[in-house]
């Protein structure tokens, strides 16, 4: 990390999260960030369901959420990007103040409740970006909608086009009962809707499934199950916790979704049960509590054929980014893997 990263961070952390936020999105637009460009190699190219990514580290969904600064962040070293979460219309989301920083966990906690601009201006903005890496969109359904899962397939009809993959999000806990659909029934309903409107575009673009890590291991068989039925393209494993097991901020008790190091093992765990039910079928993608280049290659051991990182960049900035990935190139060399693909599972044993 830089001087200038650590001097700008310090000062971040000294304003409101949500304002500070902003800001970085911001400080993005107006180049005052480093873009190396993305960190590529023949061991960190990799193939994700079908997508051709120069390495295996993206950005997860929240960050970026309304797509206002997709030229920056795909000059920041990611091999991929998600945006969103989009729903067809804006919505404002839940009162303030809805994020919290938990410096002595290294964690976050946030109950956003789905605030975006809406899917009408944010594919906008997604049809306007620059090539370069894939760019996905985190798919979520209005608080006050009559039809949630008919929600899904409306945000991926309208913006499909102009993406490279859609998650599909019933995991977020800051939307009341949207857990609710990550049930069986539900979920083989909602997700027919949303591939048939997949089916319906042009181009056929791969659909992800982002589930929570709270599920008990019965609940993660029967999404395994209706994810192999469904057909899907990837499982995204995991959204944030409703934990609070180990924290000690003084704001741990705030209420929402915990992101951040105290995820890792819970995501890991829920990961490594979902590749081994999955039988190599689905790829998975690792998120929670990624920080550094090993965290990153333990996901990968565990099932995981890409992360995605978020949280971590507001404790150790976007050079994060850049890091993990060569970082990961150096470790998949100790081991002698010559791709990320062969490194996949082979440490799934020590998490279940």
């Amino acid at each position: 990390m830089s001087v200038t990263e650590r001097l700008g961070l310090a000062v971040l952390h000294r304003l409101d999260p949500e304002l500070s936020h902003g800001l970085s999105l911001r400080a993005l637009r107006c180049g005052l960030v480093p873009a190396p460009g993305p960190v590529t190699s023949a061991r960190l190219a990799t193939e994700l369901a079908g997508l051709k990514l120069p390495n295996p580290v993206g950005l997860a969904a929240g960050y970026d959420k309304n797509a206002v600064a997709l030229a920056p962040l795909m000059r920041s070293g990611f091999g991929f990007l998600e945006v969103g979460a989009a729903t067809p219309r804006p919505q404002p989301g839940n009162p303030k103040p809805r994020l919290w920083r938990l410096t002595e966990d290294r964690a976050a906690i946030n109950r956003f409740g789905f605030n975006n601009d809406g899917m009408e201006p944010i594919t906008e903005r997604l049809a306007q970006r620059p090539a370069g890496i894939p760019v996905g969109l985190n798919l979520g359904a209005n608080k006050d909608s009559a039809d949630r899962a008919a929600d899904f397939a409306t945000v991926l009809r309208h913006a499909g086009a102009h993406i490279d993959f859609a998650t599909v999000n019933v995991s977020s806990p800051n939307t009341e009962k949207l857990r609710d659909l990550q049930g069986k029934d539900a979920l083989a309903a909602l997700l027919r809707g949303v591939t048939e409107a997949r089916d319906g575009l042009e181009r056929r673009i791969p659909v992800f499934l982002k589930i929570a890590p709270d599920l008990s291991p019965a609940e993660i068989e029967d999404i395994a199950e209706v994810a192999l039925r469904a057909g899907l393209d990837a499982i995204v494993a995991t959204n944030t916790t409703l934990s609070r097991e180990g924290l000690h901020s003084p704001d741990a008790g705030q209420p929402g979704g915990l992101s951040g190091a105290p995820l890792f093992e819970r995501s890991t765990r829920v990961l490594a049960q979902l590749s081994r039910l999955t039988r190599g079928k689905i790829p998975l993608i690792g998120v929670g509590g990624v920080g550094s280049a090993e965290q990153a290659y333990e996901k990968i051991r565990a099932g995981a054929s890409a992360v995605q990182v978020y949280t971590a960049m507001v404790y150790q900035g976007m050079s994060l980014i850049p890091g993990i990935a060569r970082g990961l190139d150096g470790l998949l060399s100790r081991d002698g893997f010559s791709s990320v693909a062969e490194a996949v599972g082979t440490g799934r044993a020590r998490w279940l």
